[in-house]
């Protein structure tokens, strides 16, 4: 009901304005009423402040509603996210290894095996100097791994893996996050189960057609090769933006990226594995966007190094 009574007082206020800028402050966490503005169809802007973040919406009668506009947020530099905590996630595990066993590589095998893996992954020298180098400063710890397990909207199930060297700042602000964007913590083990931990190669559909791929992944033994979703409403644009999946192990994931680096194609590569969802489920667009915007906020914080799903 409120949220319909705000829908009225905006409707009113759309015919005050033309171009004008319109500032509401609301709760952090009140997704009915966010929904209900969202569909306000006016040549206003709104931006909409909470406790500790601003909302800005172009209310215009195609924003933010529906699967396409959804999909077409998330694709968009999803992969550069990904990549960037590929480099987060390997410098932990740098900082980590120095602290347990020094900067010298000769005799600490744990940093030896990190480097290793960094190589493996194209990870930027100069990300290794300096997570060496501050390794040795004041105050740095160690970094711990954990997993927390959360339910989305309908039905849905989320996976968040951390690397912390403070594990009551990190659970405090997943919990935060999960709170405020309308989550549920979930028990050790009542999601994991779902999911199948692989080593995966993600790959632009337009730097490789799947029949290539295919013959990659069979020379080099992978386990498959997985289809991007597709959906009726998709563009071209939207097409551009997918990715496939080669799915492999530990013991042939080498052989995979040399092969991908023989034929000249980029990729992107994993952190060390992936989750994938044993199956997948599918809602409707509201609980998309939400689920969307849930697994967006924790992606954000630092000591998030990934997030994974079933949703479709």
């Amino acid at each position: 009901m409120r949220a319909f009574r705000a829908l009225l007082q905006l409707n009113t206020l759309s015919n005050l304005v033309s171009s004008t800028r319109l500032t509401l402050h609301l709760p952090r966490n009140n997704h009915v009423l966010n929904k209900s503005l969202l569909l306000w169809d006016a040549t206003a802007n709104a931006t909409f402040t909470g406790s500790s973040q601003v909302r800005k919406i172009w209310t215009t009668s195609f924003v933010c509603m529906g699967r396409r506009s959804s999909k077409i947020a998330r694709r968009k530099g999803t992969q550069d996210v990904k990549r960037a905590k590929l480099y987060s996630r390997i410098g932990k595990k740098v900082v980590s290894a120095v602290k347990k066993g020094g900067p010298n590589v000769a005799t600490n095998s744990d940093l030896a095996a990190v480097l290793e893996k960094a190589k493996e992954l194209d990870v930027p020298k100069d990300i290794i100097e300096r997570n060496i180098k501050r390794a040795s400063e004041k105050g740095q710890e160690a970094y711990i791994e954990k997993t927390y397990e959360v339910y989305g909207y309908g039905g849905v199930s989320i996976v968040v893996e951390v690397s912390t060297d403070k594990i009551n700042r990190s659970v405090a602000k997943i919990r935060e996050v999960v709170r405020d964007y309308g989550g549920k913590m979930a028990d050790p083990g009542s999601v994991m189960f779902k999911f199948r931990r692989a080593r995966v190669v993600n790959i632009k559909v337009t730097n490789a057609d799947k029949d290539q791929l295919l013959a990659i992944a069979l020379d080099a033994g992978a386990e498959d090769v997985i289809d991007p979703p597709t959906y009726e409403e998709d563009t071209e644009e939207d097409e551009s933006e997918r990715y496939y999946k080669i799915v492999g192990s530990s013991e042939n994931y080498s052989s995979i990226l040399s092969k991908l680096r023989e034929e000249g194609i980029d990729f992107v590569p994993d952190s060390g594995s992936e989750l994938l969802p044993n199956a997948t489920i599918e809602v409707d667009d509201e609980a998309m966007d939400l689920n969307k915007e849930l697994m967006s906020n924790l992606l954000e914080l630092d000591d998030v190094d990934a997030v994974y799903t079933d949703q479709k």
